[in-house]
C-alpha cells in the first residue's frame, strides 16, 4: 500500500536512520510509557517500541490502516495501543490515565498547541517532540536572547527545556522548506493559571516595545508605574529582557492588587 504525504495534515515522514537513533538515545530514562501523535509511517513508533509500552494518536485513517498492518503482533501483544482520531478530540486535562512521557515528530501546524496542552496535563511528565527549529527555539531560549517569548517563560515555569539537536529538511520524505529541532522538556509541575497565560500574551504582544507600553493596554498605566517601582523594574525594559521569575512577580503583584481593590469595591458597595 503506498502511501503519500498529506498536506493537511501537516505530514513529513522522518526517514534519516541516525535522527530516529538520537531521539532514541536522547529519550528520559523512566518506566512510564510513552506516548507517541502522529506516528506516520510508524518508523520512530518501531524504534520505541523496542524500549517501552506505546500509545500512539493517528488521525490519517490510511495511516491507520498501514500501522495496524505493521504492528499487528505488537497491538495483539498489547506492547502498542493504536487510537485512531484527532489526539485534540482526546485531550481533557489528562489525554491518558497513566503517567508518560511525550515523544514524537509532530505536525508543524499544531505542534505549538500540542506542547502547550502537554505542559499543562499532569500526567505528562517529559516532552521530547521534533517540531519547527523557529518553535523549539522559542520554548528554549533564555532572557535576553531574541528568541526569549512567552512560550519559553511558560516552558521555564514548569521544567527545563533545552534544545538538543537540528534536523535538517533531507531527513524527511517529502522534504519541509525550514529547519527542524528536537526539543526535551523535563517538568517539575504543571501549567495551570490561564490568567497568567493571558498575562504574557499582553506581555510579548510587540516585542520591540517596552514590556511597560504593551502591559499598559490592559492594565491601568497608574498602577503599572507604581508596581514596576515596587519591584526595581526600570521602565525602559523590553519582554525579551526580563526573566521568568520577574514575570511571576509582576503577574502576582498586579493579580493581588487588582483583587483587592475588586474586593474592596464590593465590600463598600454591599455596606452600603
Amino acid at each position: 500500500m503506498k502511501i503519500e504525504a498529506k498536506k493537511k495534515f501537516g505530514q513529513n515522514f522522518l526517514k534519516d536512520s541516525a535522527v530516529l537513533e538520537r531521539i532514541i538515545q536522547s529519550m528520559p530514562k523512566s518506566d512510564r510509557i510513552v506516548v507517541e501523535i502522529g506516528p506516520g509511517l510508524g518508523d520512530l513508533t518501531q524504534k520505541l517500541i523496542e524500549h517501552k509500552d506505546v500509545i500512539a494518536f493517528e488521525i490519517d485513517r490510511d495511516l491507520c490502516h498501514l500501522l495496524r498492518q505493521k504492528f499487528h503482533k505488537q497491538i495483539q501483544e498489547g506492547r502498542l495501543k493504536l487510537v485512531c482520531s484527532d489526539v485534540l478530540d482526546h485531550w481533557q486535562e489528562s489525554l491518558v490515565d497513566q503517567e508518560y512521557d511525550l515523544i514524537a515528530n509532530l505536525p508543524y501546524y499544531v505542534a505549538t498547541n500540542i506542547v502547550l496542552k502537554a505542559l499543562g496535563d499532569p500526567k505528562c511528565k517529559n516532552i521530547l517532540v521534533m517540531l519547527q527549529k523557529e518553535v523549539a527555539d522559542k520554548f528554549s531560549a533564555q532572557p535576553k536572547e531574541r528568541e526569549f517569548s512567552s512560550l519559553s517563560v511558560l516552558a521555564q515555569s514548569v521544567g527545563d527545556a533545552k534544545r538538543l539537536f537540528v534536523v535538517k529538511p533531507d531527513s524527511f520524505q517529502p522534504a519541509p522548506k525550514v529547519d527542524s529541532a528536537v526539543l526535551l522538556i523535563q517538568k517539575r509541575s504543571n501549567l495551570e493559571d490561564e490568567g497568567f497565560m493571558r498575562f504574557l500574551k499582553s506581555a510579548f504582544k510587540q516585542p520591540r516595545k517596552t514590556l511597560l507600553k504593551n502591559l499598559a493596554q490592559e492594565y491601568p498605566k497608574e498602577l503599572l508605574d507604581r508596581i514596576f517601582g515596587q519591584l526595581g523594574l526600570e521602565t525602559t525594559i523590553r519582554p525579551h529582557e526580563a526573566t521568568t521569575s520577574i514575570y511571576h512577580r509582576l503577574y502576582e503583584t498586579l493579580k493581588e492588587t487588582i483583587d483587592g481593590k475588586a474586593e474592596r469595591t464590593a465590600t463598600t458597595g454591599n455596606t452600603e
